[in-house]
């Protein structure tokens, strides 16, 4: 038995959460597109991590490439899906409050950038790996899918013992 009782977040700190990501999302991307020139590489974190500014008409991985628009829909489409989501319960367990968080953050950040810019701004390039350019929203959003995960893992886990 789980003497340890289950962590949880209020829907206001997930809205919370989602509200930073959006926030440290677009204060980064717009001091790369004021700081950094399109192309222009510069060492971050030597051997780690490297700036280089570029404008992506796609979704990751270079995926439905000059596809702005429907990409925006979708965007727009999610976030709405996910504040849904997060509206119907006033708590939810710890792994999935984080995840709709960063989720609902990730989604409204790069939406922002499609519907204003017509392109996402990437500028993270990671170096000892071949890797997609990202940013903070895509961050927030593959730890939501992270989240997820140990959200179902813990919940499979808890059924097979409980």
């Amino acid at each position: 038995m789980n003497s340890r009782p289950a962590q949880s977040m209020r829907r206001g700190s997930v809205v919370a959460l989602s509200v930073l990501m959006v926030v440290l999302d677009q204060l980064s991307k717009h001091w790369a597109r004021g700081t950094l020139l399109s192309g222009e590489t510069r060492t971050f974190i030597p051997g780690l991590l490297k700036l280089n500014l570029v404008r992506n008409t796609g979704a990751a991985f270079s995926l439905f490439r000059d596809s702005s628009l429907i990409l925006g829909i979708l965007s727009l489409v999610v976030a709405v899906g996910v504040s849904i989501w997060i509206w119907r319960e006033a708590r939810r367990g710890l792994w999935m409050g984080l995840a709709l968080g960063f989720l609902l953050g990730g989604t409204i950040g790069n939406g922002i950038d499609r519907w204003r810019l017509g392109h996402v701004t990437d500028f993270l390039e990671l170096v000892p790996i071949q890797f997609p350019i990202f940013n903070w929203a895509d961050i927030a959003i593959n730890l939501a899918v992270l989240c997820f995960a140990i959200d179902a893992f813990s919940n499979r886990h808890e059924q097979s013992n409980g």
